[in-house]
Parts: C-alpha cells; structure tokens; sequence
C-alpha cells in the first residue's frame, strides 16, 4: 500500500467488541499467564509488552504509522520533541565524542548542544546550513553524529539532505534529521541517506494543539539501542497522547496540502510588500535554496518568515495589531500563529548568535493554518499597515 493509506490503515488489533476506531490502552503494565512467559518477555526473548515506559500497544500503532510514512525500519516515541532530540543525542554520544550541528536549530537544541553536551565533555562545532565546504570541513576523527533540521527554524534555510547523506556515508557518521518542519508527507530524508528522523509530533503531526509528544525512527539497529536509553531514562509517551496522535496522522497528508496551498498564496501575495525586508517560503523561486526545496520536498510546508522594516518596533506592533491570528509558543495548529523568534523561543541566544542564523529583531515567523486563505491575508495586511 501506499505510505498514506498505510497511515490510515495501521491499527491496534481488535478487541472482542470489534471497535472500528482504534482502541486505547491506558495501562502501566501488562499481565501474562505464567511464570515462564514473564521470564521470557524480560529476556527479551519474546515482543510481548511488560510495561508502558517500555511499550504500549497504542504507542507502538502510532510508531508503525511514522514508520511506514518515513520509510523507517523502527522507531520509539517520547513524551516531547525535546525528548527524542535528547534522547537521539545521549544514546550515540559519550565523553571525546563530537557533534556537527547546523547553526540554525531550535532554541531549546541550541541550549542542549551548547550548555549540556560540553558539560559531560562532549564536543561540537557549528556550521551554517548551506556552506558543503564547512560541514565537511568541520569532520574529525572523533565525529559521531550529524545533526540538521531542514528546513531550518525559524529562518527557512534548506540544507543539501543528498550531499549530507553522501558525506555521512563517506566518512560513516550517523546522519540525524529533524524533520519536524516538513513532516513525512513532504520530505522524507531517509530516502536521502538519514540514519535517524525525529519530530516534535506536538506540531504538524497532531495539527490541532492538544497534546506534547516526540519520536525517533530509522535503523532498526540504532532505534533499538535509543529504546535500550528511553526505557532506563524514562521519557515515554503517554498512551492516550500516542492515540490522538494515531488519529492525527489520518489526516495529515489533506492537512499539509491545504497548509502548503495557504502558505504558499499568502507568501506569493505578501513578497514585494513596503514594510517587508526580505521574505522567505521554501517554494517560492525567490528563496535561496528554491532548487533545493524542489529536489527533496513535494511542497513548501506552513511556515512562512519575513524581517518587517521597522525592526524590534515593528514587530511588536504588528503583534499587537492582529485579530485572527493567535500569538502562542506553538505552530503546526489548525489555526494560523505569529511569533517573534526573538524574543520567544530564541531569546536566549545572544543577539550574535542570532544575527550568525539571520533571526534578525523584525523577523516574524508565521505558522499558517486551514482558515480561508484570504482571511489569514487579510489579519497580515491590515496590521502591516500598521507597523
């Protein structure tokens, strides 16, 4: 089948009451009928489930629809994006070991690779997302990981996911992929040689801004030691969260087309516009990686970003001045958002460090929705005139 059909089909099996919505298990732990079955199942000698920290049977639904969506061999979901961000990097990287990251991440990555890996003697260098001489100049002996997003939050730059792919391959290191951004129905960077693919699945995948989870997929030999990681450390997604989840991803791929169809018009109708800088959407020809864009995804995705004229100023007023848009530490919502990276979620990066990823004082990053397109337009003109 198809990955999306797959998406839609994949189901928990059945009880005797024969549901046709998928049934949910609200347990911490599972019972078995003998002695020998338990010893067995904490042997690892059978899959059978032992307790919910370890696997869930509605965890593992929404882990199989991932899966079959990315192209994954296996996978292990997380109470939050963060989780598997952290939980990708504890499992693989140890003292002496180092890092290659984009400089362009987000925030709460920032703060992980730059305050917390150093801290227990693990190495990174940071390189801007489309410079192929940096990122291959930046490998040392001691190289584990490559860790990018793409496209970047929240400035949109797009990294190479073929070149990545090929010079992991080359050296080995292991290629890991935030693809939140994108989500699987429009970039799938296994395909372009990623070892691991994570998502913060509290965005695009949930859609609707109900509830916090995470997951990690790829080789089945590295999920199985993250799950190793994640079963002593803990950060397991809650199975009722991993059902909302499940029924999300039913719809993600009509969702993303209407996010990408909306995005892409709003972005068409605000370039040029007198209070706008610069503005960038993937799939817009202007865009600097625009070639890029078009070789490893199939749309542009929801998210939109532009520096206003005014600066800091500006963007507060403009803020300020919406209606229908929410101003909310989330994107990937039914309904459209704006937010001022600045001042929010990259706060604390130093003004510097801001500048080097183009997070300028005017940059607004807009999260699109599925309201009418000429609504959402309508909100940005009239409080643009404003600023």
């Amino acid at each position: 089948m198809h990955p999306i059909t797959e998406a839609i089909r994949i189901q928990t099996e059945r009880t005797n009451e024969m549901e046709h919505s998928t049934p949910m298990f609200l347990t911490s732990s599972f019972c078995f009928d003998n002695a020998e079955e338990m010893r067995a199942a904490f042997a690892d000698e059978t899959d059978d489930n032992i307790y919910s920290r370890f696997s869930n049977p509605t965890v593992q639904e929404f882990i199989d629809k991932i899966c079959a969506l990315e192209g994954a061999e296996d996978g292990y979901a997380t109470a939050s994006g963060m989780s598997a961000v952290f939980a990708s990097f504890m499992t693989f990287l140890k003292k002496g070991d180092h890092l290659i990251s984009c400089n362009a991440v987000f925030g709460s990555t920032h703060t992980i690779i730059t305050k917390y890996l150093p801290k227990w003697g693990i190495e990174y260098s940071y390189v801007p997302p489309n410079d192929q001489k940096a990122w291959e100049s930046a490998i040392r002996p001691n190289t584990k990981m490559i860790y990018l997003e793409t496209p970047t939050n929240p400035g949109l730059d797009l990294v190479d996911l073929e070149f990545i792919g090929k010079l992991a391959r080359k050296h080995p290191i292991i290629l890991n992929v935030d693809n939140c951004f994108a989500t699987p129905v429009c970039q799938t960077p296994i395909e372009f040689g990623a070892d691991l693919v994570l998502h913060s699945a509290t965005k695009w995948i949930d859609g609707q801004g109900r509830v916090l989870g995470g997951v990690i997929v790829g080789k089945k030999e590295l999920i199985h030691d993250i799950y190793l990681f994640c079963r002593s450390s803990g950060p397991a997604l809650s199975p009722f969260n991993a059902w909302v989840l499940s029924k999300s991803l039913e719809t993600l791929d009509v969702r993303m087309e209407r996010h990408a169809s909306n995005a892409l018009y709003i972005a068409q109708k605000l370039e040029g516009n007198p209070k706008i800088s610069w503005l960038k959407y993937p799939f817009l020809p202007s865009h600097p990686q625009h070639s890029i864009a078009i070789k490893q995804m199939k749309n542009g995705g929801g998210i939109i970003c532009f520096e206003l004229k005014g600066g800091l100023e500006s963007g507060r007023k403009f803020l300020d001045n919406l209606k229908i848009l929410s101003l909310t530490a989330n994107l990937g919502d039914t309904r459209s958002i704006a937010s001022h990276p600045a001042s929010t979620t990259h706060a604390k990066l130093t003004e510097a460090e801001r500048l080097a990823v183009n997070i300028t004082p005017g940059l607004i990053r807009i999260s699109v929705g599925l309201e009418h397109r000429d609504d959402i337009l309508g909100d940005i003109l009239q409080t643009l005139e404003k600023c």
